[in-house]
Protein backbone atom coordinates (compact mmCIF):
# COMPACT_ATOMS: atom_id res chain seq x y z
CA UNK A 1 0.00 0.00 0.00
CA UNK A 2 1.32 3.50 -0.95
CA UNK A 3 2.94 5.74 2.16
CA UNK A 4 0.94 8.97 1.44
CA UNK A 5 0.18 11.54 4.15
CA UNK A 6 -3.48 12.16 4.58
CA UNK A 7 -5.15 14.19 7.55
CA UNK A 8 -7.05 11.25 9.28
CA UNK A 9 -10.69 11.49 9.24
CA UNK A 10 -12.64 11.92 12.16
CA UNK A 11 -13.97 8.83 13.94
CA UNK A 12 -16.66 6.81 12.40
CA UNK A 13 -19.45 7.39 14.91
CA UNK A 14 -21.41 3.83 14.92
CA UNK A 15 -24.59 2.36 16.95
CA UNK A 16 -23.63 -0.96 15.88
CA UNK A 17 -21.44 -2.45 13.28
CA UNK A 18 -22.15 -6.12 12.10
CA UNK A 19 -22.77 -8.68 9.53
CA UNK A 20 -25.83 -11.95 8.77
CA UNK A 21 -26.55 -13.73 5.86
CA UNK A 22 -29.94 -13.15 3.73
CA UNK A 23 -31.56 -16.12 2.02
CA UNK A 24 -30.44 -19.29 1.00
CA UNK A 25 -31.09 -22.96 1.84
CA UNK A 26 -29.12 -26.61 2.63
CA UNK A 27 -28.70 -28.47 -1.18
CA UNK A 28 -28.90 -31.86 -0.63
CA UNK A 29 -28.67 -32.73 -4.02
CA UNK A 30 -24.85 -31.27 -4.22
CA UNK A 31 -22.12 -33.54 -3.06
CA UNK A 32 -21.77 -32.82 0.84
CA UNK A 33 -24.95 -30.79 1.21
CA UNK A 34 -23.57 -27.21 1.27
CA UNK A 35 -25.57 -24.09 1.93
CA UNK A 36 -26.33 -22.43 -1.19
CA UNK A 37 -28.51 -18.70 -2.24
CA UNK A 38 -26.99 -17.14 0.90
CA UNK A 39 -25.71 -13.47 0.64
CA UNK A 40 -23.49 -11.89 2.67
CA UNK A 41 -24.44 -8.89 4.47
CA UNK A 42 -22.31 -6.03 6.92
CA UNK A 43 -24.11 -3.03 7.89
CA UNK A 44 -23.20 0.19 9.55
CA UNK A 45 -25.94 1.55 11.39
CA UNK A 46 -24.83 5.16 12.34
CA UNK A 47 -25.22 6.88 15.86
CA UNK A 48 -27.48 10.05 14.36
CA UNK A 49 -29.69 8.71 11.65
CA UNK A 50 -31.26 11.06 9.37
CA UNK A 51 -32.49 9.43 6.52
CA UNK A 52 -35.34 7.21 6.95
CA UNK A 53 -33.99 4.32 4.42
CA UNK A 54 -31.01 2.45 4.04
CA UNK A 55 -28.86 2.12 1.58
CA UNK A 56 -27.94 -1.05 0.09
CA UNK A 57 -25.01 -1.12 -2.14
CA UNK A 58 -24.57 -4.24 -4.27
CA UNK A 59 -21.15 -4.12 -6.10
CA UNK A 60 -20.70 -5.81 -10.04
CA UNK A 61 -18.91 -8.59 -11.76
CA UNK A 62 -15.36 -9.69 -10.84
CA UNK A 63 -15.75 -7.48 -7.49
CA UNK A 64 -16.90 -7.76 -4.11
CA UNK A 65 -18.98 -5.76 -1.12
CA UNK A 66 -15.17 -4.29 -0.57
CA UNK A 67 -15.75 -2.06 -3.75
CA UNK A 68 -17.68 0.17 -1.19
CA UNK A 69 -15.80 0.09 1.92
CA UNK A 70 -12.00 0.94 0.90
CA UNK A 71 -10.22 1.81 -2.03
CA UNK A 72 -7.00 0.57 -3.03
CA UNK A 73 -5.21 3.42 -2.49
CA UNK A 74 -6.39 3.46 1.20
CA UNK A 75 -9.37 6.07 1.34
CA UNK A 76 -12.93 5.72 2.60
CA UNK A 77 -15.39 4.20 0.75
CA UNK A 78 -18.86 5.36 -0.56
CA UNK A 79 -19.83 3.24 2.46
CA UNK A 80 -18.39 5.45 5.21
CA UNK A 81 -19.27 8.47 2.88
CA UNK A 82 -23.29 7.78 3.49
CA UNK A 83 -22.48 6.56 6.75
CA UNK A 84 -21.24 10.03 8.08
CA UNK A 85 -24.13 11.71 7.14
CA UNK A 86 -26.92 9.92 8.46
CA UNK A 87 -27.46 7.01 6.27
CA UNK A 88 -27.23 3.30 7.21
CA UNK A 89 -25.85 1.17 4.73
CA UNK A 90 -25.73 -2.62 4.09
CA UNK A 91 -23.03 -3.74 1.77
CA UNK A 92 -23.47 -7.26 0.56
CA UNK A 93 -20.70 -9.95 -1.32
CA UNK A 94 -23.23 -11.31 -4.03
CA UNK A 95 -23.99 -14.76 -4.36
CA UNK A 96 -21.54 -16.88 -4.68
CA UNK A 97 -19.00 -14.14 -4.32
CA UNK A 98 -16.80 -13.31 -1.55
CA UNK A 99 -17.76 -14.05 1.96
CA UNK A 100 -20.66 -15.14 0.33
CA UNK A 101 -19.35 -19.12 0.72
CA UNK A 102 -19.42 -21.09 -2.76
CA UNK A 103 -18.68 -24.59 -2.70
CA UNK A 104 -16.48 -25.52 -5.52
CA UNK A 105 -19.20 -25.57 -8.28
CA UNK A 106 -22.22 -25.64 -6.40
CA UNK A 107 -23.99 -23.03 -7.98
CA UNK A 108 -22.22 -23.23 -11.06
CA UNK A 109 -18.78 -22.97 -12.77
CA UNK A 110 -17.33 -19.55 -12.36
CA UNK A 111 -15.08 -17.22 -15.02
CA UNK A 112 -11.30 -16.91 -15.23
CA UNK A 113 -9.49 -14.45 -13.97
CA UNK A 114 -8.51 -11.75 -16.76
CA UNK A 115 -5.90 -9.53 -16.42
CA UNK A 116 -6.48 -7.75 -19.78
CA UNK A 117 -9.87 -7.00 -19.63
CA UNK A 118 -9.38 -5.58 -15.78
CA UNK A 119 -6.47 -3.23 -17.84
CA UNK A 120 -8.85 -2.19 -20.58
CA UNK A 121 -12.27 -1.81 -18.72
CA UNK A 122 -10.78 -0.82 -15.35
CA UNK A 123 -7.71 0.22 -14.87
CA UNK A 124 -6.00 1.90 -18.00
CA UNK A 125 -9.03 2.34 -20.61
CA UNK A 126 -6.87 4.87 -22.92
CA UNK A 127 -3.87 2.35 -23.36
CA UNK A 128 -6.60 0.39 -25.11
CA UNK A 129 -8.64 2.66 -27.27
CA UNK A 130 -11.46 0.60 -27.48
CA UNK A 131 -14.29 3.08 -27.38
CA UNK A 132 -14.39 6.84 -28.17
CA UNK A 133 -14.24 8.25 -24.76
CA UNK A 134 -11.33 5.88 -23.37
CA UNK A 135 -8.78 8.69 -24.02
CA UNK A 136 -10.58 11.18 -21.65
CA UNK A 137 -9.55 8.78 -18.40
CA UNK A 138 -7.24 10.12 -15.71
CA UNK A 139 -8.83 9.83 -12.35
CA UNK A 140 -7.19 6.19 -11.41
CA UNK A 141 -5.60 6.95 -7.58
CA UNK A 142 -2.26 4.80 -8.53
CA UNK A 143 -0.29 3.53 -11.56
CA UNK A 144 -2.46 1.49 -14.23
CA UNK A 145 0.20 -1.74 -14.32
CA UNK A 146 0.52 -4.58 -12.73
CA UNK A 147 3.54 -3.93 -10.26
CA UNK A 148 2.16 -0.49 -9.05
CA UNK A 149 0.91 -0.73 -5.47
CA UNK A 150 -2.43 0.59 -6.40
CA UNK A 151 -2.90 -1.77 -9.43
CA UNK A 152 -1.99 -4.47 -7.49
CA UNK A 153 -3.89 -3.99 -4.12
CA UNK A 154 -7.20 -3.46 -6.61
CA UNK A 155 -6.55 -6.66 -8.81
CA UNK A 156 -5.90 -8.89 -5.61
CA UNK A 157 -9.90 -7.61 -4.42
CA UNK A 158 -10.82 -9.44 -8.18
CA UNK A 159 -13.19 -12.63 -7.59
CA UNK A 160 -14.48 -14.90 -9.98
CA UNK A 161 -18.21 -14.77 -10.80
CA UNK A 162 -20.55 -17.40 -11.53
CA UNK A 163 -20.28 -18.09 -15.47
CA UNK A 164 -24.18 -18.09 -16.72
CA UNK A 165 -25.10 -14.71 -16.21
CA UNK A 166 -29.06 -15.51 -15.91
CA UNK A 167 -28.71 -17.87 -12.87
CA UNK A 168 -26.81 -14.58 -11.50
CA UNK A 169 -29.88 -12.57 -12.07
CA UNK A 170 -32.15 -15.66 -10.40
CA UNK A 171 -29.58 -16.05 -7.08
CA UNK A 172 -29.06 -12.46 -6.65
CA UNK A 173 -32.72 -11.35 -7.04
CA UNK A 174 -34.18 -13.54 -4.50
CA UNK A 175 -30.95 -13.18 -1.48
CA UNK A 176 -31.95 -9.68 -2.48
CA UNK A 177 -35.71 -9.85 -1.73
CA UNK A 178 -34.91 -12.44 1.14
CA UNK A 179 -32.72 -9.04 2.39
CA UNK A 180 -35.56 -6.38 2.30
CA UNK A 181 -38.37 -8.46 3.68
CA UNK A 182 -35.81 -8.63 6.79
CA UNK A 183 -34.75 -4.82 6.94
CA UNK A 184 -37.87 -3.38 5.56
CA UNK A 185 -37.78 -0.75 2.98
CA UNK A 186 -34.78 0.36 1.42
CA UNK A 187 -32.94 2.43 -1.64
CA UNK A 188 -30.88 0.28 -4.33
CA UNK A 189 -27.48 1.32 -4.98
CA UNK A 190 -26.16 -0.86 -8.01
CA UNK A 191 -23.48 -0.66 -10.19
CA UNK A 192 -22.29 -2.55 -13.87
CA UNK A 193 -23.33 -6.07 -13.19
CA UNK A 194 -25.89 -5.80 -10.33
CA UNK A 195 -27.59 -3.46 -12.37
CA UNK A 196 -29.63 -6.27 -13.54
CA UNK A 197 -30.87 -7.41 -10.46
CA UNK A 198 -32.06 -4.39 -9.63
CA UNK A 199 -35.12 -4.28 -11.79
CA UNK A 200 -36.80 -7.39 -10.93
CA UNK A 201 -35.87 -7.18 -7.37
CA UNK A 202 -37.63 -3.61 -7.67
CA UNK A 203 -40.61 -5.19 -9.97
CA UNK A 204 -41.31 -7.97 -7.55
CA UNK A 205 -41.30 -5.63 -4.25
CA UNK A 206 -41.53 -2.19 -5.80
CA UNK A 207 -43.19 -0.82 -1.71
CA UNK A 208 -39.42 -2.31 -0.37
CA UNK A 209 -37.46 -0.63 -2.97
CA UNK A 210 -37.40 3.49 -2.20
CA UNK A 211 -35.43 4.82 -5.32
CA UNK A 212 -32.76 2.76 -7.30
CA UNK A 213 -29.11 4.38 -7.91
CA UNK A 214 -27.97 2.74 -10.66
CA UNK A 215 -24.15 2.93 -11.18
CA UNK A 216 -23.44 2.60 -14.80
CA UNK A 217 -25.89 -0.61 -14.68
CA UNK A 218 -25.75 -3.82 -16.98
CA UNK A 219 -26.79 -2.50 -20.65
CA UNK A 220 -27.12 -1.79 -23.06
CA UNK A 221 -30.69 -3.60 -23.73
CA UNK A 222 -31.28 -6.25 -25.64
CA UNK A 223 -27.73 -7.34 -26.42
CA UNK A 224 -24.25 -6.78 -24.77
CA UNK A 225 -21.79 -4.56 -26.95
CA UNK A 226 -18.50 -5.67 -28.12
CA UNK A 227 -15.58 -2.95 -28.26
CA UNK A 228 -13.55 -2.89 -31.67
CA UNK A 229 -11.45 0.61 -31.52
CA UNK A 230 -11.58 2.51 -34.47
CA UNK A 231 -13.43 2.91 -36.73
CA UNK A 232 -16.05 1.04 -36.13
CA UNK A 233 -16.07 0.91 -32.48
CA UNK A 234 -19.15 -1.48 -31.19
CA UNK A 235 -21.03 -4.21 -32.52
CA UNK A 236 -23.87 -6.37 -30.74
CA UNK A 237 -22.37 -9.62 -29.07
CA UNK A 238 -24.14 -12.27 -26.42
CA UNK A 239 -27.66 -13.95 -26.14
CA UNK A 240 -30.55 -11.70 -26.26
CA UNK A 241 -31.80 -10.06 -23.46
CA UNK A 242 -35.25 -11.76 -23.21
CA UNK A 243 -36.62 -9.10 -20.79
CA UNK A 244 -34.84 -6.28 -22.40
CA UNK A 245 -32.83 -5.48 -19.35
CA UNK A 246 -31.78 -8.53 -18.97
CA UNK A 247 -32.43 -12.66 -18.53
CA UNK A 248 -35.10 -12.81 -15.60
CA UNK A 249 -38.43 -12.38 -16.58
CA UNK A 250 -40.50 -8.78 -15.87
CA UNK A 251 -44.20 -7.63 -15.80
CA UNK A 252 -44.70 -6.21 -18.45
CA UNK A 253 -48.00 -4.52 -19.36
CA UNK A 254 -50.21 -6.04 -21.24
CA UNK A 255 -48.56 -9.34 -19.88
CA UNK A 256 -47.12 -11.62 -22.63
CA UNK A 257 -49.09 -14.54 -22.95
CA UNK A 258 -48.23 -17.97 -23.28
CA UNK A 259 -44.85 -18.44 -25.87
CA UNK A 260 -44.80 -15.10 -26.53
CA UNK A 261 -42.02 -13.10 -26.35
CA UNK A 262 -41.21 -9.01 -26.60
CA UNK A 263 -40.28 -7.22 -29.76
CA UNK A 264 -37.15 -5.52 -30.42
CA UNK A 265 -35.70 -2.98 -33.36
CA UNK A 266 -32.44 -1.07 -33.77
CA UNK A 267 -32.53 2.74 -33.36
CA UNK A 268 -32.21 4.33 -36.72
CA UNK A 269 -29.21 5.49 -35.92
CA UNK A 270 -27.24 6.43 -32.80
CA UNK A 271 -28.18 9.29 -30.76
CA UNK A 272 -24.74 11.27 -31.18
CA UNK A 273 -21.59 10.45 -32.73
CA UNK A 274 -19.34 8.15 -30.73
CA UNK A 275 -22.78 6.40 -28.73
CA UNK A 276 -23.85 3.02 -30.05
CA UNK A 277 -26.53 2.07 -32.46
CA UNK A 278 -29.12 0.45 -29.82
CA UNK A 279 -32.07 -1.28 -29.52
CA UNK A 280 -34.97 -0.37 -27.77
CA UNK A 281 -39.19 -1.85 -28.24
CA UNK A 282 -41.21 -2.09 -30.97
CA UNK A 283 -44.17 0.08 -30.93
CA UNK A 284 -46.37 0.04 -29.23
CA UNK A 285 -44.23 -0.55 -26.19
CA UNK A 286 -45.32 -2.66 -23.62
CA UNK A 287 -45.01 -0.72 -19.91
CA UNK A 288 -43.33 -1.56 -16.37
CA UNK A 289 -45.92 -0.34 -14.41
CA UNK A 290 -43.60 -1.68 -11.04
CA UNK A 291 -40.97 -0.06 -12.14
CA UNK A 292 -42.72 3.36 -12.89
CA UNK A 293 -43.46 3.61 -8.78
CA UNK A 294 -39.98 3.52 -7.81
CA UNK A 295 -37.63 6.70 -8.79
CA UNK A 296 -34.72 6.00 -10.25
CA UNK A 297 -30.84 7.29 -11.51
CA UNK A 298 -29.07 6.01 -13.62
CA UNK A 299 -25.27 7.81 -13.54
CA UNK A 300 -22.33 7.08 -16.00
CA UNK A 301 -18.74 8.59 -15.77
CA UNK A 302 -17.06 10.88 -18.68
CA UNK A 303 -14.41 8.00 -19.98
CA UNK A 304 -16.34 4.68 -18.70
CA UNK A 305 -17.14 1.95 -22.09
CA UNK A 306 -20.78 2.69 -20.73
CA UNK A 307 -20.69 6.19 -21.69
CA UNK A 308 -21.19 4.59 -24.98
CA UNK A 309 -24.44 3.70 -23.99
CA UNK A 310 -26.26 3.83 -20.92
CA UNK A 311 -28.50 6.58 -22.24
CA UNK A 312 -30.38 3.86 -24.39
CA UNK A 313 -31.06 2.18 -20.77
CA UNK A 314 -32.51 5.04 -19.79
CA UNK A 315 -34.14 5.41 -23.01
CA UNK A 316 -35.56 1.75 -22.72
CA UNK A 317 -37.29 2.33 -19.63
CA UNK A 318 -38.67 6.25 -20.52
CA UNK A 319 -40.18 3.76 -23.91
CA UNK A 320 -41.61 1.57 -21.07
CA UNK A 321 -43.22 4.56 -18.93
CA UNK A 322 -40.43 4.36 -16.63
CA UNK A 323 -39.23 7.79 -16.12
CA UNK A 324 -35.81 8.22 -14.79
CA UNK A 325 -33.19 10.65 -14.37
CA UNK A 326 -30.35 10.50 -16.48
CA UNK A 327 -26.91 12.15 -15.46
CA UNK A 328 -23.68 12.15 -17.15
CA UNK A 329 -20.81 13.08 -14.81
CA UNK A 330 -19.26 15.30 -17.12
CA UNK A 331 -22.72 17.46 -17.45
CA UNK A 332 -21.91 18.65 -13.32
CA UNK A 333 -18.16 19.20 -13.99
CA UNK A 334 -17.09 15.59 -12.74
CA UNK A 335 -14.45 14.79 -15.31
CA UNK A 336 -12.22 11.85 -16.48
CA UNK A 337 -14.00 9.02 -14.44
CA UNK A 338 -13.94 5.40 -15.55
CA UNK A 339 -15.84 2.59 -14.78
CA UNK A 340 -14.68 2.24 -11.10
CA UNK A 341 -15.23 5.24 -10.22
CA UNK A 342 -16.20 4.55 -6.53
CA UNK A 343 -12.36 3.63 -6.30
CA UNK A 344 -11.06 6.79 -8.28
CA UNK A 345 -9.57 10.42 -6.70
CA UNK A 346 -12.76 11.92 -6.83
CA UNK A 347 -15.27 9.24 -5.94
CA UNK A 348 -16.53 11.36 -2.91
CA UNK A 349 -17.72 14.17 -5.20
CA UNK A 350 -19.58 11.39 -7.19
CA UNK A 351 -20.96 10.71 -4.31
CA UNK A 352 -22.22 13.78 -3.39
CA UNK A 353 -23.59 14.43 -6.60
CA UNK A 354 -25.94 10.88 -5.76
CA UNK A 355 -26.58 12.44 -2.29
CA UNK A 356 -27.96 15.69 -3.55
CA UNK A 357 -29.90 13.36 -5.98
CA UNK A 358 -31.13 11.12 -2.83
CA UNK A 359 -32.18 14.34 -0.70
CA UNK A 360 -34.85 14.91 -3.45
CA UNK A 361 -35.84 11.99 -4.36
CA UNK A 362 -35.89 10.15 -0.88
CA UNK A 363 -35.91 13.43 1.40
CA UNK A 364 -34.58 13.05 4.83
CA UNK A 365 -36.18 13.34 8.39
CA UNK A 366 -37.10 16.64 9.27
Amino acid sequence: MPNRRRTAPKPLLLETFRYFYAGGRIDPAVEGSPMTGQMYVEYFIPRKRRSPYPIVMVHGGSQTGTNFTGTPDGREGWAQYFVRRGHAVYVVDQVARGRSAHFSQSQGPVQAANLKRTEQRFVAPKRSKLWPQAKRHTQWPGGDKPGDAVFDAFYASQFPSLDSYPRQQEINRDALLALLKRIGPAILLVHSQSGAFAWPVADAQPKLVKAIVAVEPNGPPVYETDFKGAPDWFADTGKRKTSGLGMVPLRYRPPLKSGQVLSFVPQDKPDAPGLVHGWLQAEPARKLPNLAKVPILILVAEASYHAAYDHVTAAYLAQAGVANTFLRLSDIGIRGNGHMMMLEKNSDDIAAAMRDWLLKAVPPKS
